[in-house]
């Protein structure tokens, strides 16, 4: 063999012996078969097996078997990121004339999605109340194929009661998708209240340390792998390996990360709910919270991320006071090592229940730094805040 051919052709090497803790990266566009009737049978493999990058490789495959034994799921997929998978859990199984119900606290991306693309796609979108499940029945039609929830809702937190809406959905012979990125598959098992398709952002506390994006989507049974396999080969989506690999390597961290965050974030909120600027705090795990006894029924613990409702006159200057912060970092996303500050806007994102509070709420999401140090931060910010209003 010449040296030419030697450059381009793999030698095989032992592996015995050689058993890692750390997930290895396997790049791969291309997947050799041993014989072209190998090559020729190749669709026999099925989701499990490999047959090109683009649908898997050990790498991506270890990712996704982690997360459907946490999800008690049947499959998981990975999508480049948490909207990805979200798109990638509905468009399967939509066509014109179908009908969706979207909860009215979904995340404003979802909600532009549905109004833009499905509507221009000739699917019927309507939105329910998240507190309210009898409205997800009065609003069920024969054509309805998919009801999406997220649980707690975007910036405002409303825990809904999936368990029963998945009974309502069901009943009608639709699907139901939520999205759990705030509660991750440690805080919560939508699969086991009823859901048929659950989304995870990955992008945010699995991987953990805002350098990556990603976003999981895992089936509740084998009937929904088809299509949604089949929809993301004609798209082209497939995820890198480099990426998973950052991912797993955050999932080790997860649940430490993870309760370290909940029990700093629930400390700060019960603190800032007696404030002075302070109308309310939005957390879950607070009794005023909207849909608290449904997530002490279901959920498993709570999050590093809450909101701040302030009061009208001081909500006024949250924007110009966020520049008194020296450790929160002002940013979209969560889940992070560095805690992060973003004020949201909520009026616009409403349609059902109607936006009574002031329009712009400040959502934090409590990362990892010294606990002493973070509380001084957000007193810095609301002395800021505070002075404006003399």
């Amino acid at each position: 063999m010449s040296d030419i051919t030697q450059c381009v052709l793999t030698p095989s090497v032992s592996r015995e012996g050689f058993d890692p803790l750390g997930v290895a990266v396997h790049r791969a566009s291309t997947i050799v078969f041993k014989d072209a009737a190998s090559y020729a049978a190749r669709g026999a493999r099925g989701h499990e097996g490999y047959s090109y990058g683009l649908y898997g490789t050990p790498t991506t495959r270890t990712l996704e078997t982690k997360l459907t034994a946490l999800e008690n799921g049947a499959w998981t997929f990975l999508a480049p990121s948490g909207q990805g998978a979200n798109i990638l859990a509905i468009l399967p199984f939509l066509s014109a004339g179908d009908h969706i119900l979207m909860v009215d606290s979904v995340y404003p991306p979802m909600r532009d999605f549905a109004e833009t693309d499905l509507r221009r796609l000739g699917v019927d979108v309507d939105f329910f109340d998240p507190l309210d499940p009898q409205d997800v029945a009065a609003k069920m039609r024969s054509t309805t194929r998919m009801v999406w929830c997220e649980s707690p809702g975007s910036t405002t937190m409303e825990v809904i009661d999936l368990p029963q809406i998945a009974e309502i959905a069901h009943a009608h012979g639709a699907l139901v998708g939520l999205d759990n990125t705030w509660a991750t598959p440690l805080n919560y098992k939508p699969l086991c209240h009823g859901a048929d398709l659950v989304t995870e952002a990955l992008t945010k506390f699995v991987s953990g340390h805002s350098d990556v994006l990603m976003g999981s989507l895992t089936v509740a049974n084998e009937r929904l792998i088809a299509p949604i396999r089949s929809q993301m080969g004609r798209f082209g989506i497939g995820v890198s390996p480099d990426d998973a690999s950052l991912v797993l390597r955050g999932f080790e961290t997860l649940s430490l990360r993870l309760r370290h965050s909940e029990r700093v974030a629930l400390e700060f909120a019960h603190r800032l709910a007696d404030h002075p600027l302070v109308e309310r705090v939005l957390h879950p795990a607070l009794k005023t919270s909207p849909g608290h006894a449904l997530w002490q029924r279901d959920f498993l613990g709570s999050s590093g991320v809450f909101s701040i409702v302030f009061n009208q006159a001081a909500s006024t200057g949250v924007a110009t006071a966020l520049d008194a912060f020296r450790l929160f970092a002002i940013g979209a996303s969560w889940g992070g090592t560095r805690s992060l500050a973003a004020p949201m806007p909520v009026a616009r994102h409403r349609s059902v229940t109607p936006w009574t509070g002031p329009d712009v709420v400040l959502r934090l999401s409590i990362g990892l730094e010294d606990e002493a140090e973070l509380w001084a931060d957000l007193e810095r910010f609301l002395q800021a805040l505070d002075q404006q209003q003399g």
